[in-house]
């Protein structure tokens, strides 16, 4: 009599909740949602060139373009799986610079033929404050960016979609106690990681970061 009471009491308790059990079982969790990728680079398997583009006008000691570079080779290593020799390096690009008087002329997908790539991530800063105080090496700091995917066989952006010239990325900190080197490398892997995150599956606990515009404080009251 007790089995048959049992097995009564967790059948009434499917059939009334079952649904909302189904969708529990069903759901996935925050760790395996994930946020499409705007395109997916790690299919194309071909040779990518990152160009950074700093403006002449822009204030800074320190080499963006390096940082930049080296940032998002790292990124597109080991987050989107492109192996080394797929990646163009920075003292590569340089080299190439320092040869060619018109490279400043180039256009990107120009500088990518230069290099036998297939792809050109394009990324040009547009914005870079970094203020020190004079007490321990205290840091805070701002970068603005955007970037473009071009394709060298057709000469198109590829990414982002649209009329758009690029996807914008604005980050920054309020503090980086470990002096301005540190603050410009976070800067760079901040930037480097949310242009990144748009070119595969990007779950959707990683896809935002502290750092980005909207978590500022010190760039709204300056």
């Amino acid at each position: 009599m007790k089995k048959v009471f049992v097995f009564v009491f967790l059948a009434a308790v499917f059939s009334c909740s079952g649904c909302g059990l189904i969708g529990l079982f069903g759901t996935p969790n925050s760790d395996e949602t994930k946020i499409p990728a705007e395109y997916k680079l790690a299919k194309s398997k071909q040779k990518v060139l990152v160009l950074v583009n700093q403006p002449y006008w822009l204030d800074s000691k320190a080499n963006l373009r390096y940082y930049l570079t080296d940032a998002i080779n790292q990124n597109l290593e080991t987050i989107i799986k492109i192996p080394p020799n797929q990646l163009i390096s920075y003292n590569d690009l340089t080299e190439i610079r320092s040869k060619r008087g018109d490279s400043s002329s180039l256009s990107p997908v120009d500088i990518g033929k230069a290099f036998d790539a297939n792809m050109v991530l394009a990324v040009n800063i547009e914005n870079y404050q970094l203020q020190e105080f004079s007490e321990a090496g205290y840091c805070k700091g701002r970068l603005d960016v955007s970037a473009a995917l071009f394709d060298t066989a057709t000469g198109e952006k590829v990414w982002p979609n649209g009329t758009s010239k690029g996807k914008t990325v604005r980050v920054g900190f309020d503090i980086e106690n470990r002096g301005p080197e540190i603050a410009v490398r976070r800067l760079a892997a901040d930037s480097a990681y949310c242009v990144v995150r748009y070119f595969y599956d990007c779950p959707k606990n990683k896809f935002k970061i502290a750092d980005e515009e909207q978590d500022l404080g010190w760039e709204k009251r300056n």
